[in-house]
């Protein structure tokens, strides 16, 4: 079953930029919440990518 939302709070998925341009293979992806009343753009964060062994940016996709 899947899991449910509350109001304005919609489940996101952050991928990194540097791995997909990189060719490499595999992805790093993050599974986060954000309150899309207080920001309806995509958002970009800087988390930590295991392969690359660095922090770098990481975008939502959906």
């Amino acid at each position: 079953m899947a899991k449910k939302t509350k109001g304005n709070r919609q489940q996101i998925i952050l991928e990194c930029t540097e791995h997909k341009a990189s060719g490499m293979p595999g992805t790093s992806r993050y599974v986060t919440e954000k309150n899309k009343k207080n920001t309806p753009d995509r958002i970009e964060l800087k988390k930590y990518n295991a392969v690359l062994r660095k922090y770098t940016v990481h975008k939502e996709i959906k």
